[in-house]
């Protein structure tokens, strides 16, 4: 994304070129990095949180927080983006939309799937964590 950032600029300002579909590449790359990684990132524990006073916490009231927190907020944000998320993509796939703009992208509605696809990783990944926060609340969980 850096590198066709960087190659945008050089044509667009040392060789005056520029495509439109270059320029929207790295939206599509970018939308594509967090909607796909939001999953990756709540495996490796890397979503932002109140830490100054979770990082005090034992394991066991971090995995109630973890859990709780999964319950209260990511799911039902996840069902949420899911059914309002649906009728969105779905009509950008009824009408195979395409970019806008003269020279822009197609099949943008592959793109606006990731509305769907975010909200279903990120369930999975809450779904394969419960059994360790729950361990950690039971107090069996070995120590890592």
């Amino acid at each position: 994304m850096v590198v066709v950032t960087f190659g945008i600029v050089v044509l667009r300002y040392g060789l005056d070129r520029g495509w439109i579909w270059l320029q929207e590449s790295v939206t599509w790359m970018h939308a594509t990095v967090f909607m796909v990684a939001a999953a990756w990132t709540l495996q490796d524990d890397g979503h932002v949180r109140v830490d100054i006073f979770y990082r005090q916490a034992s394991p066991r009231r971090q995995a109630w927080v973890d859990l709780l927190g999964t319950l209260i907020l990511l799911a039902p944000f996840c069902i949420f983006v899911l059914l309002v998320g649906w009728d969105y993509v779905a009509a950008s796939w009824r009408m195979r939309e395409a970019s806008g703009e003269a020279g822009g992208l197609a099949a943008v509605y592959l793109l606006k799937t990731l509305v769907l696809v975010m909200p279903l990783l990120l369930l999975a990944q809450a779904l394969a964590a419960l059994p360790r926060q729950l361990a950690h609340i039971r107090g069996t969980q070995a120590a890592a």
